[in-house]
């Protein structure tokens, strides 16, 4: 017997929150987050996460399972994701796993890879080159190993950048070919994946506004604490927003010059996003954002659709 399952993906600011709560009240769901920094307790306005008024509503998973200086790998992720599917399920709800990060979700889904053995030196020179000439230098080596990888992962994210890079050079084959090797997928599941692309002019307005009110609502004055708290150096501080935050506190950045970056930042990580889904087998594409009217009624009927749908059950 095989269990239904709603994923629900696409590119920042595209509404995937507020349509998998539609999605979750019409059906009885309880949503998984599929987002590599909402993993993070402590973390709220630069992560979008979903209000706590919204987390009354429906039961969500995956959001705040982490310490910001804990380590939460794609591995980590995945096996709190498929222990989450597993209790949702026992109790019979529709579990909708809704998010942006596609390597995570492609951890979920397909299952990881056996990492090969890297060389102790790699990671500390590849480190070395990022302290010295940028994080988008890194990036730029990742982009020729794998580009496949380096539209998955931000710039920014340096420690998954020279992971990526490290792993494709001890293997001698990107990375993004070795996740087809000796993966331990997801079973006994029908999954429908839905996902969301507005058009694009449109969303980058969205993007703007939405990073402009992440500095209004205090982002600089919440980085501010988690440094206090974590340290300059903690991980999930190179993420997009709180990076050009903590770039003001150091005085690298006036207020504006972080906001208008941050903006850009957003927008190219939308377009690895889009660029990265459309690679991903099976999605059904909904030609706006989650909270249109319009394109609720379509993921409602082909949800409904799709659970009554017995015969790949």
């Amino acid at each position: 017997m095989t269990h239904p399952l709603i994923v629900l993906a696409g590119p920042t600011a595209s509404g995937k929150t507020a349509l998998a709560l539609q999605l979750a009240q019409e059906f009885d769901g309880e949503i998984v987050s599929c987002d590599s920094v909402a993993v993070y307790r402590e973390m709220e306005i630069g992560t979008a996460k979903p209000s706590r008024e919204e987390r009354t509503l429906v039961q969500h998973h995956m959001i705040d399972v982490a310490w910001p200086d804990e380590a939460c790998t794609a591995g980590d992720y995945s096996r709190g994701a498929r222990e989450a599917l597993a209790g949702i399920t026992e109790r019979g709800h529709l579990p909708i796993v809704a998010g942006g990060t596609g390597l995570y979700l492609r951890a979920l889904i397909d299952g990881l890879f056996p990492s090969p053995p890297v060389h102790p030196g790699h990671r500390e020179r590849l480190r070395e080159r990022a302290r010295t000439h940028g994080a988008a230098y890194v990036h730029r080596l990742l982009t020729r190993l794998d580009p496949a990888a380096a539209a998955a992962i931000h710039a920014n994210d340096v420690p998954k950048v020279v992971r990526a890079i490290e792993v494709s050079l001890a293997a001698k084959q990107p990375l993004t070919e070795q996740w087809q090797k000796g993966r331990d997928p997801l079973t006994g599941y029908r999954i429908l994946r839905l996902g969301l692309e507005p058009p694009r002019s449109l969303l980058y307005e969205r993007i703007n506004q939405r990073a402009a009110a992440m500095f209004d609502r205090g982002l600089i004055e919440e980085t501010e604490r988690l440094i206090e708290r974590y340290g300059p150096d903690c991980r999930p501080l190179t993420s997009l927003g709180y990076a050009e935050a903590a770039a003001v506190l150091r005085g690298e950045l006036t207020r504006e010059q972080a906001v208008a970056q941050a903006q850009q930042g957003h927008r190219n990580y939308a377009k690895r996003q889009a660029t990265w889904f459309r690679r991903e087998p099976d999605f059904h594409w909904l030609k706006g954002f989650g909270d249109d009217r319009v394109i609720t009624e379509q993921a409602l009927q082909q949800v409904s659709h799709h659970l009554n749908d017995n015969s790949s059950s």
